[in-house]
């Protein structure tokens, strides 16, 4: 079981369930956290940041369905991302980001990375 350096700020004004997750991401690109491994049980997990178990399997699912993560029953969740995958998905993250900063609908993003692509 993977036990995780994760730091959050509560006093920042991000969504505690995106920091989880940001932290998580940060883990894996810079391997932390390798495939296969398995993270503390979510309550477990939730105690020992602070925090509500429901923001941290909040963060899973989302690092989930970023393929980052697998989460299954009775087997909690288990690193399947890659260091090269979390840190392309950190700066997919920081690209949407901008974007959407400079009035860029995502569709309209994917249409300039297939035109670049």
């Amino acid at each position: 079981m993977q036990v995780l350096s994760v730091k959050l700020n509560k006093a920042d004004r991000t969504d505690l369930y995106l920091q989880v997750a940001a932290e998580i991401r940060r883990a894996i690109a810079e391997g932390e956290a390798k495939p296969g491994e398995r993270l503390p049980p979510a309550r477990d997990f939730a105690t020992v940041l602070g925090v509500n178990t429901n923001t941290v399997l909040r963060s899973w699912r989302l690092l989930q369905d970023e393929g980052l993560l697998d989460l299954r029953r009775s087997r909690g969740a288990i690193v399947t991302g890659t260091p090269e995958r979390g840190a392309v998905m950190q700066k997919v993250r920081e690209l949407v980001e901008y974007a959407r900063g400079q009035g860029y609908a995502v569709d309209e993003l994917v249409q300039m990375m297939e035109d670049v692509a």
